[in-house]
């Protein structure tokens, strides 16, 4: 039996969101506005999609942040703040276990891709960055996409651009609402659990669930 195609979600399942905190903590901000910022801005990023907006990932996140920093006692103005904040966005490194999990599924042939709801040039650079680049056979963005995960309409985009049925890929990500989408719109899924959190009761469960990327591999080749 061929193996599947393995893609991957960006944003936290490969990038270390977690650095954030830092960074907001360098702006004279709570460290733990960081996570309200993220979720914001999914939050909002949803909310646009549903009404059929597909709008650019920075202009939301841009907003979003503007929004949690107001009334917070900064170091500098709020424009280099947010500019701050965003360019750390750029330049994060991916996960601790991301370099050897890609390893080792690269060893066991497994074809690799990425589908963030961020740009493109963001995602590829955060490979760039790790090395890792080369291992994935395409890097693709909901911007060619009608409308942001977890639509349909984006894991079809995904789906046409790398030629492969839905049965033929796995979707990898520590986002319940992610793995959901992906199922629903019939892929198969990976929730990646790094904090050994309980999974929503109300979403569609993964078909695997491993605690790295490392475990992937032998998940999948089992």
């Amino acid at each position: 039996m061929a193996k599947p195609l393995v893609l991957f979600d960006v944003n936290e399942t490969l990038s270390d969101m977690g650095r954030m905190s830092q960074h907001f903590e360098e702006i004279g901000a709570p460290p733990q506005l960081a996570a309200l910022w993220f979720a914001s801005l999914l939050r909002d990023g949803f909310a646009l999609t549903i009404v059929g907006r597909n709008p650019a990932f920075r202009e939301v996140a841009e907003g979003a942040l503007r929004a949690v920093l107001s009334g917070q006692m900064l170091n500098r103005g709020v424009d280099d703040a947010l500019a701050h904040v965003m360019t750390a966005l750029q330049e994060l490194p991916v996960h601790a276990d991301v370099q050897d999990g890609m390893d080792a599924l690269s060893r066991a042939g497994f074809e690799l891709a990425a589908l963030t709801n961020g740009a493109r040039s963001t995602a590829e650079g955060l490979l760039e960055r790790a090395g890792l680049r080369d291992a994935f056979a395409a890097v693709l963005s909901v911007e060619d996409a009608p409308r942001w995960k977890p639509a349909p309409e984006a894991y079809a985009s995904a789906l046409s651009a790398l030629g492969r049925e839905a049965g033929d890929v796995v979707l990898v990500a520590v986002h319940p609402w992610d793995i959901d989408g992906a199922a629903r719109a019939g892929l198969r899924t990976a929730w990646l659990n790094r904090e050994g959190t309980p999974y929503p009761g109300a979403m569609t469960p993964a078909d695997h669930d491993v605690a790295s990327i490392a475990d992937l591999a032998r998940v999948l080749s089992g």
